[in-house]
């Protein structure tokens, strides 16, 4: 109860505004709603997504001018000119979403600056936009036949929107779709080996962002009933960057948090500032970048985050056991042919990484990749979920050959792994993790996530993840966040997310580094178990103690070669891997 006690207060002080409150706070609490909204999308697209973009303004400039034109030239409904600010501004977001995201670090933010600033002057320089004086009389909204007109009834229709808008994002945020959107800051190796679509991801939330924005500029007309080019420009755009930051980028609530502290502040110290100085002068511009410096260094995560610290949260105590098991792939028979690596090369300029390397790998079976620091295994692995495309070679994995395919296709077909170093996010809680590998399991889109229509098969999903950590002996752990488990628990972390995908054939790299003795003989334990239920291992390990006690067969690697191949009884006493890799010591 405590922890939902400050949403309660603060959704208590938005209704209660409106009557409490002079018409001109209610004014400047309606621009808080409409840039509340458009922050609500750059909290989506930079906060969790990690993409940053300086254009939002011009989204919202598109869905302003368009029912503008709409209702003033046209002599539609301001419900058509919605319709049709939805449009233009996908349209037009999809166009730049394909071309700008395929953009990486620095370059990507200068695209958004780049567009912000050219859809800026096709507002000021087309005739049928009013160029650079606007269009003016835009009729107000209407509802049940009445106009809705003033701060006072326009306040109810841009916070209820606005606080639908946080409630769908919420939503999302807590599915399936959701924990994949946060896999895309800094994990998109990690998202596409379980099967994520990241590229198609990626522009479906700047759509998203950009429709959110679209709707806050479709409010801005008709509230303010007249559009000029100027709050569009990229000035615009960096200010809703800068309220997402300060809010806090990382939560729904933070985008809002910084509009009111931007909007509300800024409005405060033009009115205190003159007064100070005895003249009039742009002085908050000043003072502010201060403040908001100031605000970065001692909360770099936003104020929210900070003050969500102090706000007790209690942790839950078991996993979800209400749902349905998953259904499950079907093993192949023991011993059919899984995979087959046929005379396979990568180069790197001058380097090979792997040379000619040949092995195979039949159903049931444990399999050890092993070789000195630098043989070639964690290339070969990254070959074998498409990360990679040989330089020659084939790999055939069921009959599919793999040199063409793409890591989401890939994993499509049953193949899962995890990392040398592990790939989680430290931010969320194990279940929610190990449930990112079930992500294939599910269908939901992005309509049922928001309207919460999903929840049959989200516990579904979240039942399945905790089975899988109590298979690994992480089920104690579920809800401690991924990020404050020793590194040993995170590479047993992902195995379990790996399992989650019901995989024919399981890659794991390393999962024993980190591990104390008793966590390497409950692994152990937990792969020959998974041996006995019909799943195929490949694992690169350095650990020869765990290896030969463990695996059916080894594939021996230096410097990109088959050094040698056979039972670990057979490569203990190999002449060549002795003096290549054991050291002599048998």
């Amino acid at each position: 109860m405590r922890r939902h006690l400050p949403i309660a207060v603060v959704l208590a002080g938005i209704v209660a505004a409106p009557l409490v409150l002079p018409e001109y706070y209610v004014t400047l609490l309606n621009y808080v709603g409409l840039a509340g909204i458009v922050t609500l999308g750059l909290v989506l697209l930079t906060g969790i997504a990690g993409l940053t973009s300086f254009g939002q303004a011009a989204f919202v400039g598109l869905g302003a001018y368009a029912t503008a034109v709409t209702t003033t030239v046209y002599g539609g409904t301001p419900w058509l000119g919605l319709a049709a600010g939805l449009a233009l501004t996908g349209l037009v977001t999809l166009f730049l979403g394909f071309i700008t995201l395929r953009l990486s670090e620095h370059y990507l933010p200068l695209g958004t600056i780049a567009w912000g600033i050219a859809i800026y002057f096709v507002f000021g320089n087309l005739e049928i936009l009013g160029k650079n004086s606007g269009i003016a009389d835009i009729p107000p909204l209407s509802l049940f036949g009445r106009p809705v007109e003033g701060a006072g009834q326009m306040y109810v229709v841009i916070w209820g929107i606005a606080l639908g808008a946080l409630l769908a994002a919420r939503n999302l945020l807590d599915s399936r779709l959701g924990r994949a959107i946060r896999a895309l800051r800094g994990h998109t190796t990690m998202a596409a080996s379980l099967g994520i679509d990241t590229g198609r991801l990626k522009i479906v939330v700047f759509v998203y962002a950009a429709l959110l924005a679209s709707l806050s500029g479709w409010l801005y007309a008709h509230f303010l009933r007249y559009v000029s080019p100027s709050p569009f420009a990229i000035n615009g755009g960096i200010d809703y960057l800068f309220m997402t930051v300060i809010g806090g980028a990382g939560q729904v609530w933070g985008g809002f948090a910084g509009a009111a502290i931007l909007t509300l502040l800024r409005e405060w110290l033009k009115d205190l500032l003159p007064r100070l100085f005895g003249h009039d002068g742009n002085y908050e511009i000043v003072v502010f970048g201060l403040l908001v410096i100031v605000l970065l260094q001692r909360t770099r995560e936003g104020l929210l985050p900070c003050l969500a610290r102090f706000v007790p949260t209690p942790r839950r105590s078991a996993r979800p056991t209400h749902a349905e098991p998953l259904p499950r792939r079907q093993q192949p028979a023991a011993g059919e042919p899984l995979l087959e690596v046929d005379q396979v090369s990568k180069q790197f300029g001058a380097l090979a990484a792997v040379n000619g390397l040949s092995f195979d790998i039949r159903a049931g079976e444990i399999v050890g990749l092993i070789g000195p620091n630098g043989a070639g295994k964690s290339t070969m692995f990254n070959l074998i979920t498409g990360v990679l495309a040989p330089s020659s070679g084939q790999i055939r994995f069921r009959g599919h050959r793999l040199e063409a395919m793409r890591s989401r296709e890939i994993a499509r077909l049953g193949i899962a792994r995890t990392f040398q170093h592990p790939s989680l996010l430290t931010e969320l809680g194990a279940l929610e993790n190990a449930a990112l590998g079930a992500y294939l399991r599910g269908s939901a889109g992005f309509v049922a996530a928001s309207l919460r229509l999903e929840r049959a098969e989200e516990a579904g999903l979240l039942g399945e993840a905790g089975r899988q950590l109590e298979r690994v002996g992480l089920g104690a752990f579920m809800h401690d966040t991924a990020g404050s488990l020793p590194l040993g628990s995170q590479r047993i972390l992902e195995i379990a997310r790996a399992l989650c995908a019901d995989p024919f054939l399981l890659l794991l790299d390393e999962p024993a580094a980190g591990l104390r003795h008793f966590e390497k003989v409950a692994l152990a334990g937990v792969l020959r178990s998974l041996r006995e239920a019909g799943v195929t291992v490949l694992l690169v390990e350095h650990d020869m103690d765990f290896v030969m006690g463990l695996v059916d067969r080894l594939v021996v690697m230096n410097f990109g070669q088959k050094l040698a191949e056979g039972t670990p009884a057979v490569i203990r006493v190999e002449p060549a891997v002795v003096e290549a890799y054991l050291g002599g010591v048998r």
